[in-house]
């Protein structure tokens, strides 16, 4: 794909987040019933409960690292706590899904409270099993250093949503 056409390109995450990559694992992503395609909305309401997340892959012997952050927390306008580390979960065997790996930091579901929030999951390759720990803070996480720490390499996958305050919940309506 053209990378002008990238969807993570054109929402930014390539360069907020990660520097270009080349997807070579298949990722789903599942709130409920809606998978999770890059760029579309979820209300808050829907992202409460941890996603069903498949990650591909055929050797069972490889092992990968699910990384979720809001990089514009805690508002695009002022990312000053970007990353916002929400979940993290590693040893996740091939062929199978995040329940199969060790959560080190457990899910926090999103809850923008200005403008509209992406949030971003992403699947590396570990370079074996246990070889991945958990980060002392989610404020100001840097999914770019946490890679280098860990030889995690560039991403094997990733996919975003986006995600805003729903109406009526205080605050003006237009």
């Amino acid at each position: 794909m053209p990378r002008d056409r990238d969807p993570l390109v054109v929402g930014r995450v390539i360069g907020d987040v990660l520097e270009p990559f080349t997807r070579s694992i298949g990722l789903r992503v599942i709130f409920g019933n809606k998978e999770v395609n890059n760029g579309c909305e979820f209300k808050p309401s829907q992202v409460v409960n941890i996603p069903r997340v498949e990650i591909g892959g055929d050797d069972l012997r490889t092992f990968y690292t699910l990384v979720l952050v809001d990089p514009d927390a805690p508002s695009p306008s002022d990312p000053s706590l970007r990353e916002y580390l929400h979940w993290l979960v590693t040893d996740i065997p091939a062929t199978t899904g995040a329940s199969f790996g060790q959560e080190v930091v457990c899910y926090e579901n999103p809850r923008p409270s200005m403008g509209i929030h992406r949030f971003v999951f992403i699947l590396f390759r570990q370079l074996g099993r246990q070889t991945v720990y958990a980060p002392g803070w989610r404020q100001n996480f840097n999914t770019k250093d946490f890679a280098e720490l860990y030889n995690l390499g560039s991403p094997v996958a990733a996919v975003y949503f986006n995600c805003q305050r729903e109406s009526g919940t205080g605050g003006r309506r237009r």
